[in-house]
Protein backbone atom coordinates (compact mmCIF):
# COMPACT_ATOMS: atom_id res chain seq x y z
CA UNK A 1 0.00 0.00 0.00
CA UNK A 2 0.49 4.02 -0.04
CA UNK A 3 4.02 4.92 1.61
CA UNK A 4 1.88 7.74 3.99
CA UNK A 5 5.24 9.23 5.16
CA UNK A 6 4.93 12.60 3.25
CA UNK A 7 1.60 13.25 4.55
CA UNK A 8 0.26 16.19 6.55
CA UNK A 9 -2.15 15.82 9.00
CA UNK A 10 -4.01 16.53 12.52
CA UNK A 11 -5.25 14.22 15.49
CA UNK A 12 -8.53 14.99 16.22
CA UNK A 13 -8.95 14.75 20.06
CA UNK A 14 -12.64 15.35 21.02
CA UNK A 15 -14.11 12.29 20.52
CA UNK A 16 -16.90 12.29 17.60
CA UNK A 17 -20.24 10.42 17.41
CA UNK A 18 -20.73 8.16 14.95
CA UNK A 19 -24.27 7.84 12.98
CA UNK A 20 -23.89 4.24 13.80
CA UNK A 21 -23.50 4.88 17.42
CA UNK A 22 -20.02 4.30 18.11
CA UNK A 23 -17.44 6.90 18.94
CA UNK A 24 -13.99 7.80 18.23
CA UNK A 25 -11.71 10.54 18.78
CA UNK A 26 -7.88 11.16 18.63
CA UNK A 27 -7.96 9.90 15.09
CA UNK A 28 -5.71 11.55 11.73
CA UNK A 29 -7.30 13.43 8.94
CA UNK A 30 -4.99 13.83 6.37
CA UNK A 31 -5.13 17.12 4.36
CA UNK A 32 -3.39 19.26 2.00
CA UNK A 33 -3.52 22.93 1.33
CA UNK A 34 -3.10 25.38 -2.00
CA UNK A 35 -2.06 28.98 -1.71
CA UNK A 36 -1.93 31.22 1.35
CA UNK A 37 -4.74 31.74 4.24
CA UNK A 38 -5.14 35.39 4.03
CA UNK A 39 -4.85 38.14 7.36
CA UNK A 40 -8.91 38.51 7.77
CA UNK A 41 -8.83 34.58 7.25
CA UNK A 42 -11.88 35.38 4.82
CA UNK A 43 -10.41 33.14 1.54
CA UNK A 44 -10.18 29.87 2.55
CA UNK A 45 -12.56 27.55 0.08
CA UNK A 46 -12.67 23.70 1.39
CA UNK A 47 -12.96 20.98 -1.19
CA UNK A 48 -14.39 17.69 -0.60
CA UNK A 49 -13.02 15.03 -2.75
CA UNK A 50 -15.22 11.85 -4.37
CA UNK A 51 -14.80 8.20 -3.82
CA UNK A 52 -11.78 7.54 -5.31
CA UNK A 53 -10.11 11.11 -4.71
CA UNK A 54 -7.91 12.58 -1.26
CA UNK A 55 -6.45 15.87 0.06
CA UNK A 56 -3.56 15.94 -3.23
CA UNK A 57 -5.84 18.02 -5.45
CA UNK A 58 -3.49 20.01 -7.00
CA UNK A 59 0.14 19.44 -8.32
CA UNK A 60 2.14 16.27 -7.45
CA UNK A 61 0.85 14.28 -4.95
CA UNK A 62 4.16 12.99 -3.62
CA UNK A 63 2.39 9.70 -2.45
CA UNK A 64 1.96 8.29 -6.10
CA UNK A 65 3.74 10.51 -7.94
CA UNK A 66 0.88 11.40 -10.14
CA UNK A 67 -1.11 14.76 -10.69
CA UNK A 68 -3.66 15.58 -8.75
CA UNK A 69 -7.26 14.81 -9.62
CA UNK A 70 -8.42 18.27 -9.45
CA UNK A 71 -5.46 19.93 -11.18
CA UNK A 72 -7.30 21.63 -14.25
CA UNK A 73 -9.08 23.45 -11.26
CA UNK A 74 -6.69 24.24 -8.43
CA UNK A 75 -3.87 26.05 -9.17
CA UNK A 76 -2.48 29.80 -10.13
CA UNK A 77 -4.88 31.73 -12.30
CA UNK A 78 -7.35 28.64 -12.56
CA UNK A 79 -10.71 28.24 -11.35
CA UNK A 80 -9.85 27.95 -7.93
CA UNK A 81 -7.19 30.58 -7.88
CA UNK A 82 -4.69 29.92 -5.39
CA UNK A 83 -2.87 33.57 -6.31
CA UNK A 84 -6.54 34.56 -4.86
CA UNK A 85 -7.72 31.37 -2.79
CA UNK A 86 -6.07 29.00 0.18
CA UNK A 87 -7.54 25.55 -0.85
CA UNK A 88 -7.90 23.00 2.11
CA UNK A 89 -8.54 18.89 1.22
CA UNK A 90 -8.84 16.91 3.02
CA UNK A 91 -8.53 12.79 3.08
CA UNK A 92 -11.86 11.20 3.99
CA UNK A 93 -12.07 9.05 7.60
CA UNK A 94 -12.65 5.86 5.83
CA UNK A 95 -10.08 6.97 3.18
CA UNK A 96 -6.81 5.33 2.53
CA UNK A 97 -3.97 8.43 2.09
CA UNK A 98 -2.94 9.04 5.56
CA UNK A 99 -6.83 9.68 7.60
CA UNK A 100 -8.43 6.94 9.91
CA UNK A 101 -9.61 4.21 8.09
CA UNK A 102 -9.36 0.30 7.25
CA UNK A 103 -5.91 0.41 6.63
CA UNK A 104 -4.97 2.31 9.74
CA UNK A 105 -2.81 0.24 11.85
CA UNK A 106 -4.39 -0.36 15.47
CA UNK A 107 -1.72 0.19 17.79
CA UNK A 108 -2.69 -2.75 20.16
CA UNK A 109 -2.65 -5.25 17.47
CA UNK A 110 0.10 -3.94 15.29
CA UNK A 111 -2.12 -4.87 12.33
CA UNK A 112 -4.42 -2.84 10.36
CA UNK A 113 -7.72 -2.40 11.44
CA UNK A 114 -9.96 -4.18 8.38
CA UNK A 115 -13.46 -4.90 8.65
CA UNK A 116 -13.17 -3.80 12.48
CA UNK A 117 -13.70 -0.21 10.85
CA UNK A 118 -16.81 1.18 11.70
CA UNK A 119 -19.02 1.65 9.15
CA UNK A 120 -19.70 5.40 8.36
CA UNK A 121 -21.56 8.18 6.46
CA UNK A 122 -21.42 11.43 4.72
CA UNK A 123 -22.44 12.88 7.94
CA UNK A 124 -19.62 11.62 9.96
CA UNK A 125 -17.46 12.46 7.03
CA UNK A 126 -18.03 16.28 7.46
CA UNK A 127 -17.95 16.30 11.10
CA UNK A 128 -14.45 15.04 10.84
CA UNK A 129 -13.48 18.04 8.10
CA UNK A 130 -14.63 20.69 10.56
CA UNK A 131 -12.17 20.28 12.83
CA UNK A 132 -9.89 21.85 10.07
CA UNK A 133 -11.64 24.91 10.66
CA UNK A 134 -10.64 25.02 14.21
CA UNK A 135 -7.25 23.73 13.28
CA UNK A 136 -6.91 26.99 10.58
CA UNK A 137 -8.49 29.10 13.52
CA UNK A 138 -10.75 30.01 10.49
CA UNK A 139 -14.32 31.16 11.51
CA UNK A 140 -16.01 31.12 8.34
CA UNK A 141 -15.06 29.60 4.85
CA UNK A 142 -15.42 31.62 1.58
CA UNK A 143 -16.61 28.52 0.22
CA UNK A 144 -17.47 24.98 -0.02
CA UNK A 145 -16.93 22.84 -3.38
CA UNK A 146 -16.69 19.57 -4.38
CA UNK A 147 -18.39 16.89 -7.21
CA UNK A 148 -20.10 13.24 -7.21
CA UNK A 149 -19.54 12.46 -3.32
CA UNK A 150 -17.78 15.59 -3.00
CA UNK A 151 -20.85 17.59 -3.33
CA UNK A 152 -22.66 15.33 -0.97
CA UNK A 153 -20.13 16.63 1.37
CA UNK A 154 -20.82 19.89 0.17
CA UNK A 155 -25.06 19.96 0.78
CA UNK A 156 -24.19 17.67 3.98
CA UNK A 157 -21.31 20.31 5.62
CA UNK A 158 -24.19 23.50 4.95
CA UNK A 159 -27.29 21.72 6.62
CA UNK A 160 -24.79 20.69 9.39
CA UNK A 161 -23.12 24.40 9.61
CA UNK A 162 -25.25 26.68 7.93
CA UNK A 163 -23.59 29.69 9.63
CA UNK A 164 -20.12 28.34 8.37
CA UNK A 165 -19.82 29.04 4.73
CA UNK A 166 -20.60 32.17 2.30
CA UNK A 167 -20.47 30.28 -0.94
CA UNK A 168 -21.74 26.27 -1.43
CA UNK A 169 -20.97 24.91 -5.09
CA UNK A 170 -21.65 21.41 -5.51
CA UNK A 171 -21.24 19.30 -8.86
CA UNK A 172 -22.49 16.80 -10.64
CA UNK A 173 -24.65 15.40 -7.57
CA UNK A 174 -27.70 14.55 -5.69
CA UNK A 175 -29.43 14.84 -2.32
CA UNK A 176 -30.14 10.94 -2.34
CA UNK A 177 -28.62 8.41 -3.72
CA UNK A 178 -30.50 6.50 -6.09
CA UNK A 179 -31.55 2.60 -6.41
CA UNK A 180 -29.38 2.46 -9.33
CA UNK A 181 -26.65 3.79 -8.20
CA UNK A 182 -26.94 1.53 -4.58
CA UNK A 183 -26.90 -1.25 -7.06
CA UNK A 184 -23.75 -0.33 -9.04
CA UNK A 185 -21.77 0.33 -6.10
CA UNK A 186 -23.04 -3.42 -4.53
CA UNK A 187 -21.83 -4.84 -8.06
CA UNK A 188 -18.61 -3.46 -7.00
CA UNK A 189 -18.41 -4.53 -3.36
CA UNK A 190 -19.56 -8.16 -4.37
CA UNK A 191 -16.63 -8.07 -6.45
CA UNK A 192 -14.36 -7.37 -4.04
CA UNK A 193 -15.87 -9.87 -1.31
CA UNK A 194 -15.92 -12.36 -4.03
CA UNK A 195 -11.85 -11.76 -3.98
CA UNK A 196 -10.65 -15.03 -1.86
CA UNK A 197 -7.70 -12.58 -0.29
CA UNK A 198 -10.26 -10.73 0.84
CA UNK A 199 -10.65 -12.96 3.71
CA UNK A 200 -13.68 -10.87 5.42
CA UNK A 201 -11.40 -7.75 5.20
CA UNK A 202 -8.57 -8.85 7.09
CA UNK A 203 -6.37 -9.60 4.26
CA UNK A 204 -3.92 -6.67 5.47
CA UNK A 205 -2.82 -9.60 8.14
CA UNK A 206 -1.33 -11.34 4.66
CA UNK A 207 0.44 -10.88 2.09
CA UNK A 208 -2.12 -10.78 -0.54
CA UNK A 209 -4.54 -8.06 -1.20
CA UNK A 210 -8.12 -8.66 -3.24
CA UNK A 211 -6.62 -6.63 -6.35
CA UNK A 212 -8.49 -8.36 -8.80
CA UNK A 213 -12.02 -7.54 -7.14
CA UNK A 214 -11.10 -3.97 -6.59
CA UNK A 215 -10.15 -3.82 -10.21
CA UNK A 216 -13.12 -5.09 -11.62
CA UNK A 217 -15.40 -2.84 -9.24
CA UNK A 218 -12.99 0.08 -10.61
CA UNK A 219 -13.69 -0.94 -14.37
CA UNK A 220 -17.33 -1.57 -13.55
CA UNK A 221 -17.58 1.51 -11.85
CA UNK A 222 -15.39 3.96 -14.21
CA UNK A 223 -18.03 2.86 -17.12
CA UNK A 224 -20.63 5.26 -15.04
CA UNK A 225 -18.36 7.85 -14.83
CA UNK A 226 -18.24 8.19 -19.06
CA UNK A 227 -21.22 8.32 -21.19
CA UNK A 228 -22.08 6.59 -24.35
CA UNK A 229 -21.37 9.04 -27.02
CA UNK A 230 -17.93 9.82 -25.04
CA UNK A 231 -17.12 6.15 -25.43
CA UNK A 232 -18.43 5.55 -29.04
CA UNK A 233 -16.04 8.77 -30.33
CA UNK A 234 -12.97 7.64 -28.43
CA UNK A 235 -13.41 4.13 -28.54
CA UNK A 236 -15.78 2.73 -30.70
CA UNK A 237 -15.55 -1.24 -31.92
CA UNK A 238 -11.83 -0.03 -32.53
CA UNK A 239 -9.22 -3.55 -31.97
CA UNK A 240 -6.69 -3.28 -29.86
CA UNK A 241 -4.39 -5.19 -32.78
CA UNK A 242 -5.39 -3.45 -35.70
CA UNK A 243 -7.79 -5.33 -37.82
CA UNK A 244 -7.58 -8.92 -36.58
CA UNK A 245 -9.75 -10.47 -33.98
CA UNK A 246 -7.80 -13.15 -31.99
CA UNK A 247 -10.42 -15.22 -31.36
CA UNK A 248 -10.08 -15.90 -27.64
CA UNK A 249 -10.94 -13.56 -24.00
CA UNK A 250 -7.99 -11.89 -24.60
CA UNK A 251 -8.40 -8.16 -25.00
CA UNK A 252 -9.53 -7.74 -28.37
CA UNK A 253 -11.24 -4.24 -28.60
CA UNK A 254 -9.16 -1.22 -27.16
CA UNK A 255 -12.26 0.02 -24.97
CA UNK A 256 -11.09 -3.52 -22.88
CA UNK A 257 -7.32 -2.94 -22.77
CA UNK A 258 -8.89 0.85 -21.39
CA UNK A 259 -10.77 -0.46 -18.74
CA UNK A 260 -8.17 -3.07 -17.68
CA UNK A 261 -5.79 -0.79 -17.52
CA UNK A 262 -7.81 1.15 -15.23
CA UNK A 263 -8.26 -1.78 -13.05
CA UNK A 264 -5.11 -2.04 -12.64
CA UNK A 265 -3.70 1.08 -12.34
CA UNK A 266 -6.51 2.11 -9.46
CA UNK A 267 -5.01 -1.26 -6.94
CA UNK A 268 -1.58 0.00 -6.76
CA UNK A 269 -2.82 3.39 -5.28
CA UNK A 270 -6.57 2.55 -3.10
CA UNK A 271 -7.66 0.21 -0.72
CA UNK A 272 -9.86 -2.73 -1.56
CA UNK A 273 -11.40 -1.97 2.44
CA UNK A 274 -11.75 1.97 1.85
CA UNK A 275 -13.80 0.89 -1.44
CA UNK A 276 -16.57 -0.50 0.61
CA UNK A 277 -16.78 1.47 3.38
CA UNK A 278 -17.07 4.78 1.01
CA UNK A 279 -19.30 3.19 -1.14
CA UNK A 280 -21.45 2.40 1.62
CA UNK A 281 -21.67 5.76 3.06
CA UNK A 282 -22.36 7.36 -0.48
CA UNK A 283 -25.32 4.67 -0.78
CA UNK A 284 -26.48 5.84 3.10
CA UNK A 285 -26.27 9.58 2.17
CA UNK A 286 -30.54 10.44 2.05
CA UNK A 287 -30.70 14.45 3.05
CA UNK A 288 -34.16 14.43 2.28
CA UNK A 289 -35.01 11.47 4.58
CA UNK A 290 -32.52 12.95 7.18
CA UNK A 291 -35.19 16.09 7.51
CA UNK A 292 -38.50 14.05 7.25
CA UNK A 293 -39.06 14.07 3.29
CA UNK A 294 -38.31 17.85 3.14
CA UNK A 295 -34.88 18.68 1.68
CA UNK A 296 -35.80 22.61 1.71
CA UNK A 297 -35.41 21.75 5.87
CA UNK A 298 -31.92 20.99 5.25
CA UNK A 299 -31.17 24.42 4.40
CA UNK A 300 -33.50 26.46 5.82
CA UNK A 301 -31.36 27.85 8.76
CA UNK A 302 -29.10 28.79 6.40
CA UNK A 303 -27.66 32.31 4.43
CA UNK A 304 -24.81 30.62 2.25
CA UNK A 305 -25.12 31.31 -1.10
CA UNK A 306 -25.47 28.60 -3.84
CA UNK A 307 -24.28 27.66 -7.09
CA UNK A 308 -25.48 24.36 -8.95
CA UNK A 309 -23.75 22.49 -11.32
CA UNK A 310 -24.64 19.52 -13.71
CA UNK A 311 -23.47 18.12 -16.97
CA UNK A 312 -25.72 17.70 -20.07
CA UNK A 313 -24.05 13.80 -20.43
CA UNK A 314 -23.79 12.55 -16.94
CA UNK A 315 -26.45 9.84 -16.20
CA UNK A 316 -24.80 8.66 -12.79
CA UNK A 317 -26.03 12.15 -10.87
CA UNK A 318 -28.18 13.25 -14.00
CA UNK A 319 -29.16 17.25 -14.28
CA UNK A 320 -32.49 16.15 -13.03
CA UNK A 321 -31.14 15.35 -9.50
CA UNK A 322 -29.07 18.44 -9.47
CA UNK A 323 -32.30 20.55 -10.16
CA UNK A 324 -33.95 18.89 -7.23
CA UNK A 325 -31.73 20.30 -4.79
CA UNK A 326 -31.99 24.01 -6.91
CA UNK A 327 -36.28 23.55 -6.36
CA UNK A 328 -35.26 22.94 -2.27
CA UNK A 329 -33.54 25.80 -2.36
CA UNK A 330 -36.04 28.05 -3.87
CA UNK A 331 -38.66 26.75 -2.30
CA UNK A 332 -36.84 28.60 0.43
CA UNK A 333 -36.15 31.87 -1.13
CA UNK A 334 -32.04 30.82 -1.35
CA UNK A 335 -29.88 32.63 -3.41
CA UNK A 336 -29.28 29.76 -5.98
CA UNK A 337 -27.57 29.69 -9.08
CA UNK A 338 -27.98 27.07 -11.15
CA UNK A 339 -26.22 26.00 -14.57
CA UNK A 340 -26.05 22.67 -16.78
CA UNK A 341 -23.16 22.43 -18.66
CA UNK A 342 -23.26 20.96 -21.98
CA UNK A 343 -19.86 18.31 -22.89
CA UNK A 344 -19.96 14.58 -23.85
CA UNK A 345 -17.17 13.60 -21.36
CA UNK A 346 -20.24 12.19 -18.50
CA UNK A 347 -20.01 12.04 -15.08
CA UNK A 348 -16.25 12.66 -15.02
CA UNK A 349 -16.62 16.40 -16.52
CA UNK A 350 -16.00 18.04 -13.71
CA UNK A 351 -12.50 16.18 -13.24
CA UNK A 352 -11.32 17.18 -17.27
CA UNK A 353 -10.78 19.76 -19.07
CA UNK A 354 -13.82 20.95 -20.03
CA UNK A 355 -13.13 24.95 -20.82
CA UNK A 356 -17.16 25.86 -20.24
CA UNK A 357 -17.11 24.34 -17.00
CA UNK A 358 -13.36 25.60 -16.04
CA UNK A 359 -14.57 29.26 -16.87
CA UNK A 360 -17.95 29.01 -15.38
CA UNK A 361 -16.53 27.96 -11.93
CA UNK A 362 -13.83 30.08 -12.15
CA UNK A 363 -15.68 33.47 -13.10
CA UNK A 364 -18.16 32.69 -10.33
CA UNK A 365 -15.46 31.84 -8.12
CA UNK A 366 -14.08 35.29 -8.46
CA UNK A 367 -17.45 37.80 -8.62
CA UNK A 368 -18.40 36.91 -6.04
CA UNK A 369 -15.78 36.71 -3.95
CA UNK A 370 -15.28 40.49 -4.93
CA UNK A 371 -19.08 40.95 -4.42
CA UNK A 372 -18.89 39.85 -0.94
CA UNK A 373 -15.52 42.46 -0.41
CA UNK A 374 -17.16 45.43 -1.48
CA UNK A 375 -20.26 44.77 0.64
CA UNK A 376 -17.26 45.09 3.71
CA UNK A 377 -16.52 48.19 2.88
Amino acid sequence: MNDLSKIKNIIVKNPLKLDCGKEISNFPLAYETYGKLNEKKDNAILVFHALSGDQYASGINPVTNKEGWWNCAIGPGKSLDTDKFFVICANVIGGCMGSYGPSTIDPNTNKSIGTNFPVITINDMVNAQYNLLDFFKIEKLFAVTGGSMGGMQVLQFISNFPNKVQVAVPIACTASHSAQNIALNELGRQAIMADTNWKNGLYGENENNPDKGLAIARMAAHITYLSKIGLQEKFGRKLQEKDKLKFSFDADFQIESYLRHQGSVFVDRFDANSYLYITRAMDYFDLTKQFDGNLSKAFEKSKTKFFVISFTSDWLYPTSENRDIVIALNAIGADVGFVEIESDKGHDSFLLDVPDFLNTLKNYMNSTYSNLNEKRI
